[in-house]
């Protein structure tokens, strides 16, 4: 899935996204609003995690979807 069918899948995506990431709210979602980046950067925030950690996590739940 390239970036532009994930950002137009994301209302589909946005319920697994909540379930793989549980520290995400539903308002940090609606931020989201299926932008890469901006999904890496809350994971990296909520989570501790390196950018490049966050890069790896989302790469792998796009390639499970």
């Amino acid at each position: 899935m390239n970036t532009d069918q994930f950002e137009g899948n994301w209302h589909k995506l946005k319920g697994a996204a909540q379930k793989n990431w549980g520290d995400l709210t539903n308002d940090d979602l609606d931020r989201i609003n299926g932008n890469r980046e901006k999904l890496e950067g809350e994971i990296q925030a909520k989570y501790g995690k390196s950018k490049e950690e966050a890069k790896k996590e989302v790469n792998d739940f796009i390639d499970r979807h």
